[in-house]
């Protein structure tokens, strides 16, 4: 049953019905129906604002995830770029100038982008964004490695014509040593270890027992064996042609004599203390055109990547030389 309205009314002094007029009802419909609108609306936006939808929290959270990824990547690629230009160094210094070839030019290869703001770039990334920055970096080093590939398949065209040159450069390690724990002191300047100064210390320091085998090398003819007054001892140098000789310094016997010739780890003599030596070890030098060069980087033919990198380390160490 519809509800009867009534009011007092002033005038007559009794109650009468009330009549709302067609027009009233019409403003009070559309009154709410507005009212109900915006109400809506400001629901929905806070709504919107504020609370995920559930693809949404996904989306944030596949963000997160990629921004903490994001690092972690950066940080492989650097050690990757490190290896690189270890590689690259080893390619132009060592392997190119053993065949007398002209080192590749900087310019020739392709250096990755240097890394900068990378939480502020993280933060303004989105996914494609941060998947375009990656893929960049990775298709730097995809080129560096392309152009290191065609390097190296010249370097093995030369090996395979200079055989014969490759036995008579220095290549293995001196003494012993599988265990990689017998390079005790690197080129460079070194602490002496008499007078307790810096003094540029011209190869490379093995220790070993009292009468380990000293082995030659490389191929090569016996220039000098016998005891140094200039603080060898008993040493042995061993010129190779091309340029290369090398030095084995403190010997406590030598087994070489003058004017004979060696092949690549045949017995020179057996390490010592004779000499300016705080204890029993093998010098080491390479020279190069009668320049000292660093013998870490001729230990080719003997290690594998893995162990070339640890000895380059331990060989990098400032520390107090043996003699």
């Amino acid at each position: 049953m519809k509800k009867v309205k009534y009011y007092y009314n002033t005038h007559t002094l009794r109650y009468e019905k009330l009549d709302t007029p067609l027009r009233v009802r019409l403003l009070q419909l559309i009154g709410f129906l507005a009212a109900s609108i915006v109400t809506g609306a400001i629901i929905f936006a806070i709504a919107f604002r504020y609370i995920d939808s559930p693809k949404e929290k996904y989306l944030r959270q596949q963000n997160e995830d990629m921004s903490n990824n994001y690092s972690v990547f950066m940080e492989r690629l650097r050690q990757l770029e490190l290896q690189m230009n270890e590689i690259e160094n080893r390619d132009n210094n060592v392997y190119r100038s053993i065949f007398g070839a002209q080192p590749i030019p900087d310019s020739a290869r392709v250096k990755a982008m240097e890394l900068k703001n990378e939480v502020k770039l993280v933060q303004s990334m989105g996914e494609s964004e941060l998947v375009k920055s990656i893929g960049a970096q990775l298709n730097n080093l995809s080129l560096l490695t392309a152009y290191q590939e065609k390097s190296f398949d010249e370097i093995t065209n030369m090996v395979k014509n200079k055989e014969k040159l490759l036995s008579s450069i220095p290549a293995i390690q001196p003494v012993s040593n599988k265990n990689l724990n017998r390079i005790a002191s690197g080129f460079g300047y070194r602490i002496d270890p008499v007078y307790k100064v810096l003094k540029a210390h011209l190869g490379l320091d093995f220790t070993a027992p009292m009468g380990t085998p000293i082995y030659a090398s490389a191929d090569g003819r016996v220039t000098d064996a016998g005891f140094n007054t200039g603080g060898f001892g008993n040493r042995v140098v061993i010129s190779h042609g091309n340029g290369y000789e090398t030095l084995y310094g403190h010997m406590v016997k030598v087994k070489a004599r003058v004017g004979e010739t060696v092949k690549r780890g045949e017995v020179i003599g057996y390490v010592g203390n004779s000499g300016k030596s705080t204890g029993p070890h093998c010098h080491y030098e390479v020279h190069k055109n009668g320049v000292p060069v660093d013998p870490i980087y001729y230990f080719y033919s003997d290690l594998t990547a893995a162990q070339f990198d640890r000895i380059l380390k331990m060989a990098a160490a400032s520390n107090q030389s043996f003699d």
